[in-house]
């Protein structure tokens, strides 16, 4: 078994550079991998191509990295409640590529599977499908969606072990399962890590064949992106 363990996020982003296209797990604020965002605002790493379900807040997730320009295109499904991001789109400092969330998840899905492409109906007849071969199926208009290509996929879960295989918690699991082997590198970073043969099998979500590095992730703040409290009786 092939022990994937590295020490730190300093050690598993360690040959991550400027002009990459970086996948980056997480549903809003819920499983993203913070200690690998952190590292790379830390590396000053600058125009990356991120493809994520959306930029996090203003201070938090990626929106960290907008903050100091290191993002040059954002591709995502959700602008969300990122005040920066959204200025930065209007005024045309960012390149913003704006994909529906189910096309957006087969498009990770499809690269982690080795398929260059795919038909959806999703964006027909929008400026989604402009430029894109579309073809009739059963009566019906669909879009050609190619696979996303990127250098690096991150993502987080909730455990792991040191073979790569893991566990994802909850709503964490929604594009961080669908990001892990989409890219030529896939790390994770995970709240709990453990020897090989610790995990139940039959719990697993991701083998670790899709892995290339993981290491057991400190200190998640794990923020709560809209909260929403009944009023007092």
């Amino acid at each position: 078994m092939i022990n994937k363990k590295v020490a730190n996020a300093q050690e598993a982003l360690h040959d991550v550079q400027d002009n990459q296209t970086i996948m980056v797990g997480g549903f809003g604020l819920s499983g993203i991998p913070e200690n690998s965002i952190a590292e790379l605002v830390r590396k000053n790493i600058t125009g990356l191509t991120c493809i994520s379900n959306n930029a996090g807040v203003d201070d938090f997730g990626l929106g960290l990295l907008l903050q100091k320009r290191q993002i040059k295109k954002m591709i995502a499904s959700y602008v969300g409640e990122n005040a920066e991001f959204e200025r930065q789109m209007l005024s045309g400092e960012l390149d913003v590529e704006l994909t529906p969330q189910g096309t957006l998840a087969e498009k990770c899905r499809a690269a982690q599977a080795g398929i260059p492409a795919f038909f959806t109906p999703a964006g027909y007849g929008t400026e989604v499908a402009e430029g894109k071969e579309t073809r009739e199926f059963n009566g019906k208009m669909y879009v050609m969606e190619e696979a996303y290509q990127a250098d690096f996929a991150i993502v987080k879960a909730w455990k792991g072990d040191e073979a790569g295989n893991l566990i994802f918690k909850g709503t964490t699991r929604s594009f961080n399962a669908v990001m892990a082997g989409a890219g030529k590198i896939t790390i994770a970073e995970v709240e709990e890590l453990l020897p090989v043969g610790a995990l139940d099998p039959n719990q697993i979500h991701i083998p670790g064949i899709y892995v290339k590095r993981i290491f057991q992730g400190e200190k998640y703040e794990k923020r709560i992106e809209q909260r929403t409290v009944r009023k007092r009786d």
